[in-house]
């Protein structure tokens, strides 16, 4: 007797960890269009990839056709960037937290930036630090960007 239900509880448990996974919030959250709050020619939007995964596409409103853009399942893989060759993009988790992800960006196989990408409280404004390296890891820069959710 003690069995059934030791398997049923590890069952309900199980599936309460995929259905609460901080991965698929991620996407979830973000899913929708963002505005740089300083510069209208700059804008992200995020849609659903696969289970649990996010694609990100940034584009330039008054050049339509020039955007770029990349998909992950936010576990840290490098995956390739559409529209800008030679580079990849890994995303993951930060303490896993639904709210705040890392993002890798790798050219020509050297990580040259690092995007700390953080959800306000409400999820309306999605606060960026950009850290730029040189090829030997040291930090050569530092620039915040706000982007505000697009109201339907």
């Amino acid at each position: 007797m003690r069995v059934p239900n030791l398997l049923f509880c590890s069952a309900v448990f199980t599936a309460a960890m995929f259905v609460t996974s901080p991965a698929s919030a991620q996407g979830e959250m973000r899913f929708g269009v963002w505005d740089n709050s300083t510069n209208p020619n700059n804008v992200m939007t995020y849609e659903a990839y696969e289970k649990g995964g996010s694609k990100l596409t940034v584009s330039n409103p008054s050049k339509p056709g020039d955007e770029w853009s990349y998909v992950t399942l936010f576990d840290g893989v490098f995956r390739p960037v559409t529209g800008q060759p030679g580079s990849e993009t890994a995303v993951e988790l930060i303490n896993n937290s639904a709210k705040s992800i890392r993002i890798l960006n790798k050219r020509n196989g050297v990580v040259y930036q690092v995007v700390i990408n953080t959800l306000n409280e409400d999820n309306t404004q999605i606060n960026n630090e950009y850290i730029r390296m040189d090829k030997d890891g040291k930090i050569t820069g530092v620039t915040h960007v706000t982007y505000n959710k697009r109201k339907k």
